[in-house]
């Protein structure tokens, strides 16, 4: 499944914080291929450096790097798609802290399931999936128009974001599963994925703005 689009809603206002976002992510990924990989690595976050108190600044930075270019546009097609119409309710500062957040609780949670690791760890894919569990809490009835892939059959069609988003949950939970049993791992640290959405699914309401709770009260 790849998301195209909000089908029910487009924001009311421009999304500065999530474009600037997504020029960050872009600029950083530019670095990363001039630099290469002496840049990577010292940018990067190691889960044993951060249980022993060292490069805290890459919790930071490593949610805005990528580790190649079906990453990156993968990450920040998600983003496009969920992120305007939180920030539409959130504004722009609130939103921004939200996101940075939903970065950090992600990697708490990668770092608590493998402390000892010294395997680099870097993405925005943490902070994302905490935008997507937000948004499934504001908005649950939207539709997203999404290409769905069965079999040799291609089709677009509107999900609703509750099946869309939940489908994808449920891959985090059994691929963090099958990781965790060593049935097999391709390197992605869902458990930072499963992190960073139950924080958006549980954060959410304390960054909307006065605004959109009082137009929830309405029926909004």
């Amino acid at each position: 499944m790849i998301p195209l689009g909000d089908a029910s809603r487009r924001p009311r206002h421009f999304p500065i914080t999530t474009f600037l976002i997504i020029l960050v992510n872009a600029g950083m990924f530019l670095a990363e291929l001039s630099k290469g990989d002496p840049f990577i690595i010292q940018w990067s976050l190691i889960p044993a450096h951060i249980v022993a108190g060292r490069d805290l600044i890459t919790i930071f930075t490593s949610m805005f790097m990528h580790a190649g270019w079906v990453h990156i546009l993968g990450n920040m097609l998600f983003f496009w798609v969920f992120a305007p119409q939180l920030e539409d309710v959130m504004g722009p500062v609130r939103f921004l802290i939200f996101y940075l957040l939903a970065g950090i609780a992600a990697t708490i949670a990668q770092v608590y399931v493998d402390p000892s690791s010294v395997v680099p760890n870097l993405g925005a894919s943490g902070a994302i999936a905490g935008v997507m569990g937000a948004f499934l809490v504001t908005f649950p009835r939207d539709r997203i128009r999404t290409i769905l892939f069965l079999g040799i059959f291609v089709d677009i069609t509107a999900m609703p974001a509750v099946l869309l988003v939940g489908i994808w949950f449920l891959i985090q939970l059994v691929s963090e599963v099958g990781a965790v049993s060593q049935v097999g791992t391709d390197g992605v640290a869902y458990m930072a994925h499963i992190g960073g959405f139950i924080f958006g699914l549980m954060a959410n309401r304390l960054f909307e703005t006065s605004q959109r709770r009082w137009q929830q009260g309405l029926g909004d």
